[in-house]
């Protein structure tokens, strides 16, 4: 397999790649190289935190306002661990592909939880289907209780229905937009009527809440419930098709191909099988085709962690993982609403980009960094005024330099170039770059990944 789309699959099934492993399976095939990356995401590592603080409580305990606050706070800081332990996680995967599908989800079936028990049950339940069955994943989904209380199918009861579940799982989750029409929203409500869960999260679904009489979808009649309108919904082609341009958006190229598209729908509305669509993907040979290569914008954890593969470093202050995070718009854990986050060209803007072009030297070399007391933006400061409003924070991070010299010691700095950026290098940055080949490798590869070209993968 040429090195090139090996780091090119890589880049976009996992954060990278080093010169060792890239060196390893560019003497595979590529089917040899792709089943490799299903074998080893064949496992399925939970992720979990310590949460012995609510051994033995019941909702009597949230019944006092001040107990309840309490406890509220403490779910806080957990769901914050959490999101930390994730990061932790994909910057050392053992299941590359398994964590970055399970990054994917998490911005396709979007959900919000301060519950740490409803956060860390679903976040593990997008881990355990992210290669599975799209069918039994997304009627999970609609009974997990963080679903159930973010989306406010808690509430939803025959004598009252609520229909913000019944239109998102059509508009977000598996139709899109202008694919049913409002009648299609109240009758899938009045199915999903009688969804709950007990204190501990567990499914709970009461009958005397459940609507029982016929109901008509999408030019079906019957008693349906939930799973029946889910069914109904997958019966549907132009479910396979809105699922197929979300992979491809965020795995190829957000400029859809309408032919591999077709391609894809015909392998995925078979039977929902979501590894078997995957596997055609990163098989196929437009996925490796110049025009996919090195044109995807990194999301902020893409880019945090593809740092990591290059320079492996620990933050010295976990929190601060939150904080960088915050800075490039992007908090594991917390989408901005239920659509999630917008992707591609909506990741950079002007304060974005100055953080993103400034990072690598900030986190590699313990540097200092600006940003408001609100953390929405972040700016180099020349105006003295403002400066009152920055608060000023020395990222404090320890850097692994030997790894790095360890894999890279074979690498000069033109070969360097190749393997950092995988995008097309302008004529202006490559005359820099060719001056600069007198830098240390150090030095080089930390000018690399400052270039607005490592923003691209």
């Amino acid at each position: 397999m040429k090195l090139s789309h090996v780091q090119h699959l890589y880049n976009r099934v996992g954060f990278g790649i080093t010169p060792k492993n890239l060196a390893r399976l560019s003497k595979k095939s590529k089917i040899n190289v792709v089943n490799e990356l299903f074998d080893s995401s064949k496992k399925i590592s939970v992720l979990n935190v310590d949460t012995s603080f609510l051994k033995g409580k019941t909702y009597k305990d949230f019944k006092s306002k001040e107990r309840r606050k309490e406890l509220q706070k403490i779910n806080k800081k957990k769901v914050s661990e959490f999101s930390i332990a994730w990061f932790l996680r994909l910057n050392n995967p053992s299941e590359i592909l398994r964590e970055k599908m399970t990054l994917f989800w998490t911005n396709h079936f979007v959900c919000k939880s301060k519950n740490i028990v409803f956060t860390e049950s679903y976040n593990n339940m997008l881990r355990e289907n992210a290669l599975g069955d799209f069918r039994s994943f997304t009627k999970k989904v609609s009974k997990e209780a963080a679903m159930l209380v973010y989306l406010n199918n808690k509430q939803n009861n025959k004598k009252s229905p609520n229909e913000n579940f019944a239109r998102e799982l059509m508009e977000l989750f598996t139709l899109g937009q202008d694919q049913y029409t409002e009648h299609d929203i109240k009758e899938s409500a009045r199915a999903f009527t009688g969804y709950g869960h007990r204190f501990k999260g567990e499914f709970n679904f009461k009958q005397k809440n459940h609507d029982e009489n016929e109901k008509t979808f999408f030019g079906k009649t019957g008693n349906f419930n939930g799973d029946d309108i889910i069914d109904i919904i997958l019966k549907q082609k132009q479910c396979a098709r809105f699922i197929s341009e979300k992979i491809y958006s965020y795995f190829v190229n957000e400029n859809i191909n309408k032919k591999h598209i077709d391609e894809m729908v015909n392998v995925f509305y078979k039977d929902y099988n979501i590894e078997e669509l995957m596997r055609f993907v990163l098989l196929s040979e437009w996925f490796y085709d110049e025009e996919n290569i090195g044109t995807k914008i990194k999301s902020p954890i893409e880019f945090l962690v593809g740092i990591n593969t290059v320079v492996p470093y620990k933050l010295k202050k976990p929190k601060q993982i939150i904080l960088l995070q915050r800075l490039l718009g992007q908090i594991l854990m917390s989408p901005p609403n239920v659509a999630g986050w917008k992707t591609g060209r909506n990741w950079i803007d002007s304060n974005t980009i100055v953080t993103r072009l400034r990072l690598p030297s900030v986190l590699l070399n313990n540097a200092q960094i600006a940003y408001s007391e609100k953390g929405d933006e972040e700016a180099l400061i020349n105006n003295l005024e403002k400066r009152k409003l920055r608060r000023n924070t020395f990222i404090k991070v320890s850097a692994d330099w030997n790894s790095f010299n360890e894999n890279y010691k074979n690498e000069s700095n033109k070969e360097l170039v190749n393997h950092i950026i995988t995008s097309k290098i302008n004529k202006g940055t490559a005359e820099i770059l060719e001056r600069n080949q007198q830098l240390s490798k150090r030095g080089f590869v930390l000018q690399l990944m400052s270039l607005p070209e490592y923003q691209l993968c």
